[in-house]
Formats: structure tokens, sequence, C-alpha cells
């Protein structure tokens, strides 16, 4: 009986997932170049969680599909013409109805 408790002990160790790595990522840091370069499907990703991050920071609570989307094509048309700026710098002009 013990054998057989040391065995499933073993085969569990070896068949236990590999712990997955964490990757930090300060998105103040990247530039409209790197975004303008991302895939359409990272794009999208990045664009909707950076949507949600500053949304939360400025305090509003509602989804508002259509600024969502007038706002992620606002920043990329800035982005465009200033690839060396950041992402957080397009996403401030584009919401600041300037």
């Amino acid at each position: 009986m013990r054998r057989l408790a040391l065995a499933a002990v073993a085969a569990a160790s070896l068949t236990a997932p590999a712990a997955q790595a964490q990757v930090m990522i300060d998105t103040t840091r990247i530039t409209c170049a790197e975004y303008l370069a991302l895939p359409p499907a990272d794009s999208a990703i990045f664009a909707a969680w950076m949507s949600g991050w500053f949304n939360q920071k400025t305090g509003y609570v509602s989804v508002d599909l259509e600024a969502f989307a007038r706002n992620v094509a606002n920043v990329k048309s800035w982005c465009s013409s200033n690839p060396q700026q950041t992402v957080m710098a397009g996403l401030q002009r584009a919401t600041s109805g300037k």
C-alpha cells in the first residue's frame, strides 16, 4: 500500500504542469510605432486593455462602443504622425476633446 502511494506521488510530481512565467510590461512606455506594428488581434486586445485602464483612471464607469472605436481611430491616426511618442500620450490627446 505504501509503495502504491509513493508511486502515485512520484507520478503526480512528474506530470504536474510547469509554472507559468509572469511577464510584466510597462504599457506607459509602448511607443506608437510598436503599437502600430502589432498584428490586428494583438492590437485590438491592447486597445481594449488600455481603454479599460484609462477609463478606470478617469472615473468612467460605462461602456460606449462608438466612443471606443472613435478613440482607437484617433489614437492610431495620431500615432501614424508621431511614431516615437508613447501610446499613452496619444490616448490622452484623443480623449481630451482637443
